[in-house]
């Protein structure tokens, strides 16, 4: 047994000592936090395939609630708010604008309110093995796009059914909305989940954050409901919140009956400035975690 212990002894001194937590270096720590991540990509699918069926692992019907869900809220939409309380005589097509806005912020809420939780919920595994601890949150993103990409799928089908869509260069609009949601969604995810361990009343001040949030964008009301009711500096103000632009982005792509109402003026302009911002407030955010993380198995 010693001469067993000796030689385990003599093989570790021989391996090369690594760090266990990345370099703190801006440029040469994100790049390194990167290459890190995605030498443990295939873990980061697992974690997203766990997130999933731990959603619905005890029901019968599995992931056909994914369906389910957003099935039952667009004929509500059609059928109770559009019909019956009269709300397409003020936006054409209520149920698929409404649908529109709600697919874009369930994106960003999901990504944000689960991403804030995802360091609490994983002390476990943190506490025990080292690895790199953004998987966590980017775990909860990956999940919230499985559930973007189901619900999307509804949504343009029945944009199809109803009136059909404009196929032209509006279209374009879309994947830039959703890099947008998901770049800013990415970031606001990566901070507040390592705040959230050092201060547990980030989780609920988010979860009224997301609350007010939801009413700072036009998902229910339309973009010349607002135009018409502020000042031109108070909209300007209103149209730098970037999970606004992701929304009028999807209704001028997807929202087939809105193609002659007025929008904001330079509206692909807008985004594109929005993402460039959410990237640098990506990596800043993916900077502040490194360097929070050095003591998340204390705190938790």
């Amino acid at each position: 047994m010693n001469d067993n212990a000796s030689a385990r002894a003599a093989r570790l001194a021989q391996e090369p000592l690594r760090p266990s937590s990345p370099p703190t270096g801006f440029v040469q720590g994100a790049a390194e936090s990167v290459r890190d991540i995605w030498a443990r990509r295939q873990l980061l699918v697992m974690l997203v395939r766990r997130e999933l069926r731990a959603r619905y692992k005890d029901s019968s019907l599995g992931f056909l609630w994914t369906l389910a869900r957003p099935l039952v809220s667009l004929l509500i939409y059609y059928v109770a708010i559009g019909r019956f309380l009269g709300a397409e005589r003020a936006i054409p097509d209520f149920a698929v604008y409404v649908f529109t806005g709600l697919t874009v912020w369930q994106l960003f809420n999901e990504i944000v309110a689960s991403g804030t939780g995802s360091i609490i919920s994983n002390a476990g595994i943190i506490k025990k093995i080292y690895l790199p601890r953004e998987i966590f949150p980017l775990s909860s993103v990956g999940s919230a796009l499985f559930n973007f990409t189901v619900q999307l799928g509804i949504l343009v089908v029945a944009a199809v059914v109803i009136r059909g869509l404009i196929v032209d260069r509006r279209l374009l609009f879309l994947p830039l909305a959703l890099a947008v949601v998901v770049v800013w969604g990415t970031a606001l995810s990566l901070f507040l989940s390592a705040a959230n361990v050092y201060l547990r009343d980030v989780q609920y001040l988010i979860e009224v954050a997301l609350m007010v949030g939801f009413w700072a964008s036009p998902i229910v009301y339309s973009w010349e409901m607002v135009s018409g009711a502020v000042s031109d500096t108070v909209g300007q103000l209103y149209l730098m919140n970037p999970v606004t632009l992701a929304v009028l982005g999807f209704q001028r792509s997807i929202w087939t009956a809105g193609a002659d109402v007025p929008m904001p003026d330079n509206l692909d302009l807008r985004l594109l400035v929005a993402l460039a911002i959410g990237l640098v407030a990506l990596v800043l955010a993916q900077r502040a975690f490194s360097v929070m993380q050095r003591n998340f198995a204390q705190e938790l």
